[in-house]
């Protein structure tokens, strides 16, 4: 049976006016996400490489071995290949990822990384739970990610950018300074709770993603790259205000040799831009809480 949703406690959102813009007058805020990604124990993807589903029942060898690659192989490629350019990522870690493989949870730290919360697995979604349900998951993902690299994550995004209405009250209650299950914007917001937390929503802009343009729609990879070029281009010429844009690949789709080269190619893209400020999320949200008067409102 559905659990009837608890809506959001009284807040306030505060969003960008007209003159927010970005440092030094950059017009976009890009992101590069890494999408580290594994799912509970017995359970397995519902989706995989083949496309078809198996009977109602039955577990799919086939997806779980396919997402099992992130953490084989996936995610020291995409790192790799971040290091290479000399840029930072947002890595998006489930907590039994940190249980599991702690040395590679380390390892983002060290390189300079973000690591954001994304739940214990990517079965575990906040809205098919009670508010006691995902206070216990925020705080196991928590542990697991700090036992691993000795620091809590400050951002929050949910499987499938899927949060419940009181996801970020519980997200700030528990210090997060950030949350990324937002789509209803291209620049940071600040929510403001009436109880005296405050969160800042990142959208998580979903147009550079490699799982949906791959997997759902079956694109080849360099046509990811000509959609950026396009959207770069694009935009430039038809809107000149600012706004964010995600990169995203996930470990287990274009970690894979034949899109990891992708992640290069729109890395080096970005850096060849004079227009582009390379952030992570949680640079992005400190810019958020100090912007100058009358950027957010």
């Amino acid at each position: 049976m559905a659990i009837a949703p608890l809506p959001a406690p009284p807040h306030r959102v505060r969003r960008a006016t007209p003159d927010f813009r970005w440092p030094a007058g950059k017009r976009v805020a890009m992101v590069f996400n890494i999408a580290y990604e594994a799912w509970s124990d017995g359970e397995a993807p519902g989706i995989g490489p083949m496309g078809n589903v198996l009977k109602p029942g039955y577990f799919d060898t086939n997806a779980h071995s396919w997402a099992g690659y992130g953490a084989v192989r996936g995610i020291h490629r995409l790192l790799r290949i971040a290091a290479a350019n000399g840029v930072k990522t947002s890595v998006m870690a489930n907590g039994i990822l940190a249980r599991d493989n702690p040395e590679t949870l380390r390892a983002i730290m060290d390189g300079g990384h973000e690591i954001v919360g994304h739940s214990w697995g990517m079965d575990v979604i906040h809205l098919y739970l009670d508010e006691e349900g995902e206070r216990a998951n925020i705080a196991r993902n928590n542990e697991a990610i700090r036992a691993a690299c000795g620091a809590t994550p400050t951002g929050w995004i949910s499987p499938r950018g899927t949060g419940s209405l009181i996801s970020p009250y519980l997200l700030a209650k528990a210090g997060y300074v950030w949350q990324g299950d937002c789509n209803d914007d291209d620049l940071p917001a600040i929510v403001e709770f009436e109880t005296g937390e405050r969160i800042v929503n990142i959208p998580l802009t979903m147009d550079i993603n490699d799982l949906p343009h791959a997997i759902r729609y079956g694109n080849p990879p360099g046509a990811l790259v000509e959609s950026l070029r396009d959207i770069l281009d694009g935009t430039a010429q038809a809107d000149p205000r600012p706004f964010m844009l995600d990169v995203t690949a996930h470990c287990h789709v274009y970690g894979r040799a034949a899109g990891a080269w992708t992640f290069d190619a729109m890395m080096k893209m970005a850096l060849a831009r004079s227009d582009i400020w390379i952030a992570t999320r949680q640079e992005i949200a400190d810019y958020a809480l100090n912007a100058p008067g009358g950027m957010i409102v």
